[in-house]
């Protein structure tokens, strides 16, 4: 089962199997500009934020590794809490065990190194705390309360293949049964399927769907339990559960959170840009193209937790993992000389392993312990 970095990085790919349906304004904002997507003058910034003080639910999306989104988020939530002092911000980015962790953070009772043990980050979700600092100090200087909204990968395998009436609302943190996806999300989900090497067929589409609901649902019922207390809340979620109002806004309106606005972070080119697609979000902020992130580096396995380590359960054609001779049922016992008990383990030395490079791994096999060095490639020019 891929961690939930992975699963995370597949839902980028929505930006671009997404975008291409609706019909597109005529006018491009320019970097700095507001504008709602279908019309073709830009959107004054006042009257935006007056909108969106009288909403329940306000959801800013992000592409995870882009550091201009965490900063567009940030200087948004400021304007909100401006005109909202009552706020409260959801986070994707961690599951409801962690909200003693949060609580504690917001309280100014860890610093950061503890919080980051204390919420289990690089387990939970393992993308560069350094992205989401300024947010998370942002919280905790103005004492605002922060929620985490994500489930266990755990919860979110059993809800995938197991029968929701038979898992206790107790243990699935009272989430009710998701509302059937529309259609048009359903036929994106299963083209990003399509495109992640070694799939399990109808029936790995139909439990990756199911996942990715429940996912939408844990996140909009975490956002809908929050508004009860009559404050704006603040979601900071992932473009793809997010775009032309599926996934999570679809989860919201089932939930009766009918007050609620999806702003999005929209690239435009220095020469050339493409006008955000009708229906994408209430509004968009234009901002150019930093120097892009280079792509994550990728082992090329499906790994499942193991008494003993990280077992690998598929190696993908072609990969790095083929590569380096590793095969399905191999246990990696260890990376970089530290040992693994969790896939997310594997999956964070990966990330930070650099281009052209080896990565020791510890591997047990027939009972054997031997050294596998996966050799990543240099970047490509």
């Amino acid at each position: 089962m891929p961690s939930l970095a992975s699963r995370a990085a597949w839902l980028a790919a929505l930006l671009v199997v997404m975008a291409s349906a609706p019909a597109l304004a005529d006018r491009c904002p320019a970097p700095g500009e507001w504008q709602r997507p279908g019309e073709a003058t830009p959107l004054a910034a006042a009257a935006l934020f007056d909108e969106l003080a009288e909403q329940q639910v306000i959801l800013l999306g992000e592409q995870h590794d882009n550091a201009d989104h965490h900063r567009w988020q940030l200087h948004t939530l400021a304007g909100l809490q401006a005109r909202s002092p009552e706020l409260v911000i959801g986070l994707e980015m961690l599951p409801r065990e962690a909200q003693p962790a949060l609580d504690a953070w917001v309280a100014g009772e860890l610093d950061e190194a503890e919080f980051l043990a204390e919420s289990d980050w690089q387990r939970a979700w393992g993308y560069d705390p350094a992205l989401y600092w300024p947010i998370l100090h942002f919280a905790r200087l103005h004492r605002i309360p922060v929620k985490a909204l994500n489930i266990q990968p755990t919860l979110r395998r059993r809800l995938a293949e197991e029968s929701w009436s038979d898992i206790p609302l107790a243990e699935r943190h009272g989430i009710t049964v998701p509302a059937a996806a529309p259609a048009a999300y359903r036929d994106a989900l299963a083209e990003l399927y399509a495109r992640h090497p070694g799939g399990d067929g109808e029936q790995g589409l139909a439990r990756f769907i199911t996942a990715q609901l429940a996912w939408d649902r844990a996140m909009a019922t975490g956002l809908a339990e929050a508004a009860e207390s009559g404050a704006l809340v603040v979601g900071v979620i992932g473009q793809g559960h997010l775009r032309f109002g599926h996934g999570v806004p679809h989860q919201l309106r089932d939930l009766g959170v009918e007050a609620q606005r999806t702003l999005l972070p929209w690239t435009v080119g220095e020469a050339d840009c493409t006008p955000p697609p009708a229906n994408l979000a209430q509004a968009v902020f234009a901002m150019t193209e930093t120097v892009a992130p280079a792509p994550p580096r990728m082992l090329g396995v499906a790994l499942v937790p193991h008494e003993a380590g990280v077992e690998i359960h598929r190696v993908v054609e072609g990969s790095v993992a083929e590569a380096a001779g590793l095969a399905a049922g191999d246990v990696i016992l260890g990376v970089a000389g530290e040992p693994v008990t969790h896939p997310a383990d594997v999956s964070r030395h990966v990330r930070r392993q650099p281009a052209g490079t080896l990565l020791p791994l510890e591997v047990r096999r027939d009972g054997e312990a031997r050294e596998v060095l996966a050799r990543f490639p240099p970047h490509s020019p």
